[in-house]
């Protein structure tokens, strides 16, 4: 009687094909995550340069026009000397993403007022800077900001020097801060607290309807495939990290109406600086400014008076903490024009599922993460 067993072999090769379509499935989720992160590196990754429109020269202030030499970049700078360059403290400030030095103008108004000279920097593939060819990341703010600093303090006028930054270039004078132990203070307005929780707030700015189970572990890959190509490591890069690293005087300040980077961020650092106070010599400073966004807190007169009594104090000069908080919070400041396209790239996208199924489709390139204005 023939037997109804099946040979061995072919039971086998079923069992094998099986196992090959069961793991096929379980990778496809992994391949579609990989291949959204190629594409949020590539469109998220590139700033759009945006040459100044304006010169310190349009708010009356004398400047120097130089280039500050920076690991495998050549950035654009310029240095704003005050009391006729007499010797003294000065500030170092850097702009956010897709910004340029002339946003920092009206910062470096107040702050020449009060007795500080000023280097404002286009961080790399920014301003008027060649685009780059690599993605930049908070590492390139860090980077550039410690090479301004730099330049700034081998200046002859200047004594002793702090760094100021907005955005990301908070997280890149943080960053710079706890590389050089020179560097004297610090403001870190807007700042983001890490990059993987930028990451995740990029994916609600360009309204990707993607659930926190899915949208962090997404964000933790896409943070790494991002940063890869320059060899930075996630944790070397954070805002939340570095500020755990440096020992000076800190200002942390942000806008409770912030919805590019939103007000957690800046009670997650408070958070970390409380730690660190417990270690270094200087407890840091915060200021929640109520109905401030994420740009032009410069408008607020409790901005400006802050701002200018830490750095006179933890400067020592050249004006006493007071009168430097009076004179800066009694001037009149403006926002620099705005340029012909918009800082966003949130409002060229759809949002919503048309924004995600680009990312599955073939041959297209995918929806554009945010950029934030700054």
């Amino acid at each position: 009687m023939p037997s109804s067993r099946r040979p061995r072999a072919t039971r086998s090769r079923r069992g094998v094909r099986r196992a090959g379509l069961a793991a096929a499935l379980a990778a496809a989720p992994v391949a579609l995550a990989y291949r959204f992160a190629v594409i949020y590196r590539s469109r998220a990754g590139h700033p759009r340069p945006r040459p100044p429109i304006i010169t310190p020269a349009d708010l009356g202030l004398p400047f120097e026009e130089l280039t500050v030499h920076a690991p495998g970049a050549e950035l654009a700078a310029w240095f704003i000397p005050a009391r006729d360059g007499a010797a003294g403290p000065g500030v170092l400030l850097v702009h956010g993403w897709e910004s340029a030095r002339d946003r920092t103008l009206p910062i470096a108004a107040f702050l020449h007022e009060v007795g500080f000279h000023i280097l404002t920097i286009d961080v790399r593939g920014h301003g008027a800077n060649e685009p780059e060819v690599l993605p930049v990341s908070a590492g390139e703010f860090g980077l550039d900001a410690l090479a301004g600093f730099q330049a700034l303090l081998a200046r002859p006028e200047v004594t002793l020097a702090a760094i100021a930054g907005h955005s990301l270039g908070a997280t890149g004078v943080l960053l710079a801060a706890a590389a050089d132990d020179r560097v004297a203070a610090v403001v870190a307005t807007s700042a983001a607290a890490d990059p993987l929780r930028l990451t995740r707030q990029t994916f609600r700015l360009a309204r990707l309807p993607i659930p926190d189970p899915v949208a962090y572990p997404l964000a933790w890959l896409t943070t790494r495939v991002f940063v890869r190509p320059r060899g930075h490591v996630v944790r070397a890069i954070s805002a939340s990290a570095a500020l755990a690293r440096y020992r000076g005087p800190v200002l942390l300040v942000h806008g409770d109406a912030d919805e590019v980077i939103p007000i957690e961020h800046f009670q997650r650092l408070a958070r970390a600086a409380l730690h660190r106070d417990r270690i270094a010599a200087w407890t840091a400073e915060t200021l929640a400014i109520a109905g401030g966004q994420h740009s032009w807190l410069y408008e607020f007169p409790e901005y400006r008076r802050a701002v200018a009594r830490f750095l006179a104090r933890t400067l020592g000069g050249p004006l006493s903490p007071d009168e430097a908080a009076r004179i800066a919070g009694a001037m009149h400041v403006t926002r620099p024009p705005e340029p012909d396209s918009p800082f966003s790239a949130v409002d060229a996208e759809p949002g919503g599922l048309r924004s995600l199924a680009a990312v599955v489709r073939p041959g297209r390139a995918g929806p554009p993460p945010a950029s934030v204005e700054s």
